[in-house]
């Protein structure tokens, strides 16, 4: 087999400039992208007339949230749906939980798991895949819905006044290269530990020493969570109300009628197979808490579930690939904004098991559901609370076009009842456990 291939040639080349030059209008077009770049003259200003922002149904909701220069939308997304049942029953409208809280507690569970997982393969060499998984990423700020959910459970949740946010919960790249570069000199030093036959105690002993410095640096950089707090508030009536010297588990229990076991995650990733349940223990790091898993079915049963779920006057957690065809500025998510097929004259397209099989297609973002515009019984656009503040879309509100749903919407958490007969069936398989490097991780 001849890997060397064969080099692009002169003739080629001439080849390549007079195809270009038969036609004028590749020059006109070749000035309008150098001028205005692909986006911007590929954009599809008529389309935007078909998307008014006026919905069937629709939730009250609040202010939008802001997580700012950090990778926790996934934890934004759940509180965000968590604060609409609080503000609803006690007449908070702009309720806000400290995302602050839970996450100081996802990077302090994650460098736990880092650890463990560093003693479980230290037989294995760097060059393993899963070991070098491990080490490029030993902790961030990205995480699952089933994250969320453990972490809540685990540690329970307080109102932003308890614990509000810092420099450092608001920029998390500083903290985050602190951290992993800890984490990556204190896995070397473990692995050195199991070559050398060091028993389990002092494996131990080492990685709890390691932890208790994890915790000192998450202190300095987001403050220390409170063990109880005091939580006053007056409600939209003007009444006032204080709990005081409350625990956040106790918080959680008495304010929030919530089961996170009631909820499933289903996926429409068609790189893998349909009506099958799918796990990803890598990313399961509370490991007496929810696991990480998907009911993969069709785009349909997404919908169906999510439009059920907001009838009921809930919001749905989704997970999404925000960059693929969007506006950011105007808050607009639609596969047909842009038209870069047509402007460059070539096929630009793929579907969505080849996106995401070839990385592609990624689950880079989550984002609640809060309203759906139905005509003639089909959903046409949605309505989609953020969390990138006000200054996006209309006021932190996004328009989703049902186009855009089918192509870059890969999960949503909703609730059991709501599945049908077959995707009920899907809950009680056994799971397919995946790689780290899952497309879908």
């Amino acid at each position: 087999m001849n890997t060397k291939g064969r080099d692009i040639s002169e003739k080629d080349l001439e080849k390549f400039q007079r195809e270009y030059g038969k036609s004028k209008t590749n020059q006109v077009v070749a000035r309008a992208v150098q001028k205005n770049g692909v986006t911007a003259t590929s954009e599809d200003y008529e389309m935007q007339k078909n998307l008014a922002r006026v919905f069937s149904l629709e939730l009250e909701t609040g202010n939008i949230s802001n997580q700012k220069n950090s990778g926790r939308c996934w934890l934004f997304a759940t509180l965000n749906t968590m604060r609409h049942q609080f503000a609803s029953k006690y007449k908070v409208k702009d309720f806000e939980l400290s995302e602050n809280y839970n996450s100081f507690y996802d990077r302090l569970e994650k460098a736990n798991h880092f650890y463990e997982s560093v003693i479980g393969t230290a037989a294995l060499p760097f060059s393993d895949r899963a070991v070098k998984n491990l080490f490029d990423f030993p902790d961030d700020d990205g995480g699952q819905w089933a994250n969320a959910a453990a972490l809540v459970e685990k540690y329970g949740v307080v109102p932003k006044s308890a614990m509000p946010e810092t420099f450092n919960s608001e920029k998390t790249s500083e903290i985050s290269a602190v951290l992993v570069r800890k984490l990556r000199k204190d896995g070397i030093f473990l692995r050195k530990l199991v070559t050398e036959g060091k028993s389990s105690e002092i494996l131990e002993t080492t990685k709890n020493k390691f932890l208790t410095e994890v915790y000192r640096m998450l202190v300095y950089a987001f403050g220390e969570p409170p063990a109880k707090f005091d939580y006053e508030y007056r409600n939209d009536d003007k009444k006032y109300f204080i709990d005081q010297n409350i625990t956040p588990k106790n918080f959680f229990k008495k304010y929030f009628e919530w089961n996170f076991a009631d909820y499933v995650c289903l996926s429409n990733a068609p790189d893998h197979k349909l009506n099958e349940l799918y796990e990803l223990p890598s990313q399961s790091y509370i490991h007496a808490g929810m696991q990480v898993t998907f009911a993969n079915t069709v785009i349909d049963s997404l919908k169906a579930t999510t439009i059920a779920q907001l009838k009921d006057g809930e919001a749905v957690w989704f997970g999404s690939d925000v960059g693929k065809d969007s506006n950011r500025k105007l808050g607009i998510l639609s596969s047909e904004l842009y038209k870069k097929s047509e402007l460059f004259d070539v096929d630009l397209r793929l579907d969505k098991a080849d996106r995401l099989s070839t990385g592609d297609g990624t689950v880079s973002h989550a984002m609640a559901i809060v309203g759906v515009d139905i005509v003639e019984g089909v959903p046409v656009k949605w309505k989609v609370e953020n969390s990138w503040g006000d200054k996006y879309g209309e006021k932190g509100y996004f328009i989703m076009s049902d186009d855009w749903f089918d192509q870059h919407v890969y999960e949503v958490i909703v609730k059991k009842q709501y599945l049908n007969e077959n995707d009920s069936k899907i809950l009680s398989k056994q799971a397919i456990k995946m790689e780290p490097w899952d497309s879908l991780a």
